[in-house]
């Protein structure tokens, strides 16, 4: 699911971009989903979705946890995929950085302690691969999963608007509501100005 993004680079290297969790147990578990009632960390689904990476800060994000998934690369490995995640033409980002911004950032990234895992959103709902739903099957499930917890928070918020940009349909908060089974209020109160950075920008990328 590259979503018109050339993961042939990655591929071919047999570079790992998605992986889920690996010591957190699920509460229920189906063919189609794996539930995690209090959330998990451990979830790392690179290129998953629509959404392109936007900012200096994301990138890096990305390389980190590429750095992470990968402990077999070294640090001219990590420049290569770099050149490559950061290259506009190939589909990862929205914007272009200076080559040597760029080696710099991957520079910092080589320093940091690989079991250390990067910071991560928490997610409850993770759909398996080929599981066959589309995205407004997944959003009537993450809606009923979540809905029982009556515990909505910024990281549901964020998936929920993931799903929806992957839809292709533009991102307003009563379409938020709906699918989370709670109050439009209850989305104001808890998304944050970051993401309504990012709700902003999805949007401009439809």
């Amino acid at each position: 699911m590259s979503h018109n993004r050339n993961t042939k680079y990655l591929d071919s290297k047999r570079i790992v971009y998605r992986r889920d969790p690996i010591e957190d147990i699920p509460t229920q578990e189906n063919e189609c989903y794996l539930f995690y009632e209090n959330g998990t960390y451990e979830c790392y689904h690179l290129f998953n979705s629509r959404a392109k990476i936007t900012t200096y800060k994301s990138l890096k994000w990305h390389l980190l946890v590429l750095w992470y998934l990968n402990p077999q690369l070294d640090q001219d490995q990590l420049v290569e995929i770099a050149e490559v995640i950061a290259n506009k033409e190939q589909g990862f980002t929205t914007f272009t950085i200076h080559e040597d911004l760029l080696r710099k950032m991957v520079y910092e990234i080589s320093m940091l302690d690989l079991e250390e895992p990067p910071k991560n959103k928490l997610r409850k709902v993770i759909f398996k691969m080929n599981s066959g739903l589309c995205v407004e099957e997944k959003l009537r499930v993450v809606g009923e999963l979540i809905g029982r917890t009556k515990k909505v928070n910024q990281d549901d918020i964020y998936q929920c608007m993931l799903d929806l940009h992957d839809a292709g349909k533009k991102i307003v908060i009563s379409q938020l509501a709906l699918w989370l089974e709670c109050s439009t209020r209850t989305i104001h109160r808890n998304m944050g100005e970051e993401l309504k950075r990012e709700k902003e920008l999805l949007n401009k990328q439809l």
